[in-house]
């Protein structure tokens, strides 16, 4: 940088006063270490990026680095780990994440069943073509789009204000959500590692009730929920794992799926000694998504 303001050879009486700047410009010499990469928000589209506004705590800086910490969760279809993306030198600029990556059916245990993707549609027909023939690239198309519909129901169900993480972006079968826990890295406990007395715990279901009834007036159901994908962190049950979120309406098993999250949680906090009947919350979840 440095030969952009030296003196020419040539013109003698040309020089550059450098004495008006107090710092002279240079650029950064950090480069990424073991288990780094530069971030990588800005290799997404806007679309890939999570809704605005967006928290403050988001780090969008291009000269942020991304550590991998650890992980979090092993699963039988994806594994999550501990991201903190950070500015180096600036304190202001650091934020832990959730890194939920996708495998292909190649490296999966478990083969998603249709009953979820009933009533999904794919734009790209030769993605529809792979998928059906369940080729190489379509088994890669299926872990495409469990990242993508995962990212978009969290991005539609954090604009309806249900308790959430934030999807931060979504790259490839790499989905960057919020991290629920603390500053240390230690993630909030399911809700089925919480040890509460019955009072509390029927606070918890009524979170519980509450969040279900947005994503019923919405149209749709978890399709998988039960007490080990809610989280509890200070006080407040926040819900995870939403791949397989359904249309009530669009999937022919859509209501079957809604009354099998109600059995699921009724079931569970019945167990608890707290009140519930999941008939009387499957009827009041259908009116809901009637209203």
């Amino acid at each position: 940088m440095s030969d952009l303001f030296a003196s020419s050879e040539a013109s003698p009486s040309l020089s550059f006063d450098a004495s008006p700047f107090e710092v002279v410009p240079t650029f950064a010499d950090v480069e990424p270490g073991e288990h780094q990469r530069w971030t990588t928000w800005p290799a997404v589209t806007p679309s890939e990026r999570g809704p605005l506004p967006r928290p403050a705590w988001v780090v969008t800086s291009a000269g942020a680095l991304d550590t991998e910490l650890g992980i979090l969760k092993t699963g039988k279809e994806a594994d999550v780990f501990l991201l903190e993306r950070a500015v180096p030198d600036d304190p202001e600029q650091r934020t832990l994440l959730a890194a939920k990556r996708y495998r292909s059916s190649d490296h999966s245990s478990f083969h998603r069943s249709g009953v979820y993707t009933e009533g999904r549609s794919t734009r790209n027909t030769r993605d529809t073509r792979a998928l059906a023939k369940k080729s190489g690239h379509g088994r890669a198309v299926a872990a495409l789009q469990w990242s993508f519909a995962e990212f978009d129901a969290l991005s539609r169900m954090w604009e309806l204000g249900a308790p959430v993480p934030y999807p931060v972006q979504v790259d490839g079968t790499e989905l960057l959500m919020e991290f629920i826990g603390d500053e240390t890295g230690v993630a909030a406990p399911r809700l089925a590692a919480v040890r509460s007395d019955r009072a509390e715990l029927s606070g918890f279901y009524g979170q519980v009730v509450d969040l279900m009834r947005t994503f019923a007036a919405a149209g749709f159901a978890h399709g998988d929920l039960s007490a080990y994908n809610l989280l509890v962190h200070d006080g407040r049950v926040r819900v995870i794992d939403l791949p397989q979120i359904v249309d009530i309406i669009a999937n022919p098993q859509g209501l079957d799926l809604l009354h099998r999250d109600c059995v699921n949680i009724c079931d569970w906090f019945t167990r608890r000694r707290v009140d519930c009947d999941a008939e009387e919350l499957f009827a009041e979840l259908i009116a809901a998504s009637y209203a």
